[in-house]
């Protein structure tokens, strides 16, 4: 069964189908300032799982090697790609039709997170992203 999701006005729109590759929670200062919240929920998903069902997104390349994708007409973050995952693209679990029945699986960039912020959720906590990480001890 597919999943879906879309920007805030509706515009851009996609689905996909399977399993996600991972599921987190990212506390680094360049998400935060992309959403300009706190932290970002994301998830990844191989390319081939995935289509735009609606407009395709803008894109505004961040950094060397990473891609920022987002609504053209309201401004809503959509996906993010980098060179470093050629393979799969990062979504933000916010814009899932249900994201109620989306479930993070850890955190990662602890160490960038903002300290005002007092976490209980119990999910192991990453220094970088956990492509075969260890967990660290929270500090």
């Amino acid at each position: 069964m597919a999943k879906r999701g879309k920007c805030l006005c509706g515009a851009v729109s996609f689905e996909f189908s399977g399993a996600e590759n991972w599921r987190g929670h990212c506390h680094c200062e360049s998400c935060r300032r992309n959403t300009s919240s706190p932290f970002t929920t994301w998830f990844g998903v191989p390319n081939e799982a995935l289509s735009f069902t609606g407009k395709m997104p803008k894109v505004y390349a961040s950094s060397p090697g990473a891609r920022r994708m987002f609504c053209g007409d309201c401004g809503t973050p959509i996906a993010f790609e980098h060179d470093k995952f050629p393979y799969e693209i990062h979504l933000y679990a916010a814009s899932l039709e249900n994201p109620e029945d989306f479930q993070p699986d850890f955190h990662m960039h602890w160490n960038e997170r903002l300290h005002w912020l007092h976490w209980s959720d119990g999910l192991p906590k990453y220094a970088t992203t956990p492509v075969g990480a260890q967990p660290m001890m929270e500090p």
